[in-house]
């Protein structure tokens, strides 16, 4: 059934008809509006689910974390300075092998004090072992957050459904919201590998020497590294029961483009109208769209990359010192290719300014007439501020 949701009820929607029997709740803007909604559907009985308010994000996860440990699924949310009191956390999920989803809402770190859209605070947590999805639109924020479960329960390691602040947590767009019979028909029962039981006790997550240390984080890369396989089986399945597909990549005119513009989360929208326009101009320009970031796709992203002349990274982030993120892992993607094309990155709306179609032509005209990248990361639309001291 088509209903006009906000991209954050979009969310809630998913989680409702997963059957997740814990929430747990901070509110952080611009996540809570997932949050509340959830709660009035706990409250309503029209989930059958224990919803719990804590003190702090660190709380937060570490309730779910004892939830998951008990064999049930569970679900949160949070943004920007929230994800980053989670950090610790965040590694320990992972560690323990625990398949919790949680909506994380792309919000600018502080200071100064931002609630706008900004892929840092995701990105920052790219080394915790969490499976990572950056969505464009409300309807991959639905259809995401339901395979995020899927997958995340397949591997037994966590996963972040990522959205982009106000652009889609508070956008309305139309989405398919399926019966619960064909959720029910994709998303099996959750049937934990282990899990807490009074009747066969045992330890987890207790001390590790080295003998045994390297061999669990091996298991962890090995496991993280199937993900890429096993994704592609539940997109296939996906599509059996919903007629929909998204892939860890999308490649958008690229088979003849001599400049490929890389983007990820909703300025690929954008990215589509530049295209569009472009090409009727006769223009040689694609898209390759990353919806993964972890595991990297990096097998795709080089079969789409490599026999292209020019690549411009679009990073809505900055890793200082290195530049762009996603940057980055599109030249370590590429790098031991015996040919492959130089990357441009670029860095622009930091903090929610707006990408517009025309910054991303003055990128695309940028990386056309340099023959070869700058050191480091274009920064697109800086404006002169003044400040006092």
């Amino acid at each position: 059934m088509k209903r006009v949701l906000e991209g954050s009820h979009a969310v809630a929607e998913a989680v409702r008809l997963a059957h997740v029997a814990v929430v747990s709740a901070y509110p952080i803007t611009p996540q809570t509006h997932i949050v509340e909604i959830i709660s009035d559907y706990c409250a309503k009985g029209m989930m059958n689910a224990r919803f719990i308010r804590v003190e702090s994000e660190h709380s937060c996860l570490a309730a779910l974390i004892g939830a998951q440990s008990t064999g049930v699924r569970t679900f949160t949310a949070t943004s920007s300075q929230g994800l980053a009191l989670m950090h610790e956390l965040l590694h320990w999920t992972s560690a323990a092998r625990l398949p919790i989803v949680m909506a994380e809402v792309n919000r600018a770190l502080a200071p100064g004090w931002n609630i706008w859209a900004d892929q840092t605070d995701s990105l920052s947590q790219r080394d915790t072992g969490w499976i990572q999805f950056y969505c464009e639109d409300s309807q991959e924020v639905f259809d995401t957050t339901l395979q995020a479960y899927r997958l995340s329960e397949w591997v037994n390691l966590p996963a972040m459904v990522v959205l982009d602040a106000f652009l889609l947590s508070h956008t309305y767009e139309p989405v398919d919201v399926p019966e619960q019979e064909e959720v029910d028909r994709f998303l099996p029962p959750y049937v934990p590998k282990f899990h807490l039981d009074t009747e066969n006790p045992y330890t987890l997550s207790s001390l590790v020497n080295p003998s045994a240390y390297m061999e669990m984080r091996y298991d962890i890369a090995k496991d993280m590294d199937a993900a890429r396989e096993r994704f592609r089986d539940v997109e296939e399945e996906f599509e059996t029961v919903f007629n929909r597909h998204y892939g860890a990549i999308e490649a958008i005119c690229c088979a003849d483009a001599e400049i490929i513009l890389v983007t990820s989360g909703t300025v690929t929208s954008t990215a589509r109208l530049l295209l569009e326009d472009l090409r009727k101009r006769g223009e040689k320009v694609g898209v390759l769209k990353i919806k993964m970031f972890r595991p990297f796709p990096v097998d795709a992203v080089r079969r789409v990359l490599q026999s292209t002349k020019k690549v411009a990274v679009i990073d809505r982030n900055v890793s200082f010192g290195a530049g762009g993120i996603f940057a980055q892992e599109i030249r370590a993607a590429l790098c031991n290719l015996p040919l492959h094309p130089p990357v441009f990155g670029y860095i622009a709306g930091l903090g929610g300014r707006d990408i517009t179609i025309a910054v991303l032509e003055d990128v695309y005209r940028k990386t056309k007439s340099s023959d070869h990248p700058p050191e480091e990361s274009t920064w697109m639309g800086l404006q002169e501020v003044q400040c006092e001291t």
